[in-house]
C-alpha cells in the first residue's frame, strides 16, 4: 500500500489536497499524508489497502504520533456527524489540513457533495478573514469547525457582520480544547449554534457531540479513564506497533481507544469529559482539578481565558498556577478560587498574557505555558 506525503506550508491550497484525497477515498489512489514540516519522514508500512489516509496527532502533550485513518473509520464518522447534525452542507474551513479537524471539513465536504471554502490564513486567524470568508458560502446549509481560541478572538469586540454571519452558520462545532464556562455563556449570549465535540485523531476527530456519541460510537468509563469504541476507531499508529497494541487494547471482543481522559458515562451513554488524567494537581497531599479551577477562573468579569497547571514547588511538591488572559487583579482570582474550592487549590503563581501561545492548529501550547509558569 502506497503513501503519498503532501507538504502543506503556509500558503498551500488546502483545496489542492481534494483530488487526491477523493481517490484516496475511492480505493482509487495511495492514502494521503497531509504534513506541514519540510522534513516529515514517515517510517513503517500501511498494513491494508483501506488506509486512506495518515494524520498525526497535535504533539500538544507529547511528540506527534502519525494516525492512520481508514476509508471506513473515515466514512462513518462523516454519516455520524451528518446525522447528528441533522443535515449535509458547505463547510467553511479555518483550520490546517495537516490536523484531523481540519482535514475532517475536506472529508465531510466529499461525502456530501458539497465546495467547502477555504479563509486565508496568510495572517493567521483573524477576525477579518473569517468575515470575509463566511460572507462567500452560498449554500443554504452551513457549516464550520472551530477551536476555543479561534471563537474566543471573534466575539472578543465583534462587528455587527460578524455576528450576523456567525448566526447565519447552521452549526458551529467546538473542539480541540475545553471551551469554559465562560465562553460557552457569550456564545450563548450571542444565538450562536455551537456544538461541543470531543474526539481526537485516533477517532478521526470528534466522536461525541454535546455529551452524546455519534451513531455506532461508544465509550466506557475504566477506573475513570475513558474508552472509545466504534467504527471511527483508527487502525493505529504507523511503524509504532508496540504503542499501537497498548493504545488500541481488546476487551470481550471489540477493540478500544483508551484515552488519556477522564470523564463519567451514564446509563443512558451520554458522555461527561472531566479533562486530562494528568490535569489533576496533586499539592501538599491534596488533589486539585485543573478544570474546576480553570472555570472559577474563567467566570470571573475581565477574564477571557485561563489555562491551570501544575509547577514544581520545593514547598508544595507541585503548586497551582495559573495563566490568563484578560483584566483582572490576582487577589480577585485568589480570593474566587479560595470561596469556591478551598485554600489548597489557590494559585500560588498567576501570570496575565496578552494572549496564549497556539500550536499550527489553534490549540494552546501547553508546554510554552507551563514554562512560563515554571518561571514566573
Amino acid at each position: 500500500m502506497e503513501l503519498l506525503p503532501i507538504h502543506t506550508p503556509e500558503g498551500f491550497d488546502p483545496l489542492d489536497l481534494l483530488k487526491p484525497l477523493a481517490a484516496a477515498l475511492a480505493g482509487e489512489g495511495p492514502a494521503v499524508a497531509p504534513h506541514a514540516l519540510p522534513d516529515q519522514v514517515f517510517e513503517g508500512t500501511l498494513p491494508n489497502d483501506e488506509i486512506a489516509a495518515v494524520i498525526s496527532t497535535s504533539g500538544s502533550t507529547g511528540t506527534p504520533k502519525q494516525t492512520m485513518l481508514s476509508v471506513d473509520a473515515l466514512a462513518a464518522s462523516a454519516s455520524g456527524t451528518a446525522f447528528a447534525l441533522r443535515a449535509e452542507g458547505q463547510w467553511l474551513l479555518t483550520l490546517p489540513v495537516h490536523y484531523v479537524a481540519g482535514f475532517q471539513v475536506l472529508v465531510r465536504s466529499l461525502f456530501a457533495g458539497t465546495q467547502p471554502w477555504v479563509m486565508d490564513r496568510s495572517d493567521g486567524f483573524t477576525t477579518k478573514a473569517f468575515t470575509d470568508a463566511a460572507a462567500e458560502l452560498t449554500d443554504r446549509v452551513r457549516f464550520t469547525s472551530l477551536v476555543p481560541t479561534q471563537l474566543h478572538r471573534l466575539l472578543a469586540d465583534p462587528s455587527p457582520e460578524t455576528l450576523r454571519l456567525l448566526r447565519r452558520f447552521d452549526r458551529i462545532l467546538l473542539g480541540g480544547a475545553p471551551a469554559g464556562a465562560a465562553l460557552r455563556a457569550l456564545a450563548r449570549s450571542h444565538d450562536l449554534k455551537v456544538v461541543e465535540t470531543y474526539g481526537m485523531s485516533e477517532t478521526c476527530g470528534g466522536c461525541v457531540y454535546d455529551g452524546t456519541p455519534l451513531d455506532g460510537v461508544e465509550l466506557r468509563s475504566v477506573d475513570g479513564r475513558l474508552r472509545i469504541g466504534g467504527a471511527v476507531l483508527a487502525d493505529g499508529y504507523l511503524g509504532a506497533p508496540a504503542l499501537t497494541e497498548e493504545r488500541f487494547a481488546f476487551n470481550s471482543g471489540q477493540r478500544w481507544f483508551v484515552t488519556d481522559d477522564a470523564g463519567d458515562v451514564a446509563l443512558d451513554g451520554s458522555v461527561t469529559v472531566h479533562g486530562r488524567l494528568d490535569d489533576v494537581i496533586i499539592t501538599g497531599a491534596l488533589k486539585v482539578s485543573a478544570t474546576r479551577v480553570a472555570d472559577v477562573i474563567e467566570a470571573l468579569p475581565g477574564v477571557g481565558q485561563a489555562m491551570v497547571l501544575g509547577v514544581r514547588s520545593e514547598e508544595w511538591g507541585t503548586a497551582v498556577a495559573a495563566a490568563i488572559v484578560g483584566d483582572v487583579d490576582a487577589d480577585v482570582i485568589r480570593q474566587a478560587v479560595h470561596v469556591e474550592l478551598g485554600a489548597h487549590a489557590v494559585p500560588k503563581v498567576i501570570v496575565t498574557l496578552d494572549a496564549f501561545p497556539l500550536l499550527p492548529g489553534g490549540k494552546p501550547d501547553r508546554r510554552t505555558i507551563h514554562s512560563l509558569l515554571e518561571h514566573a
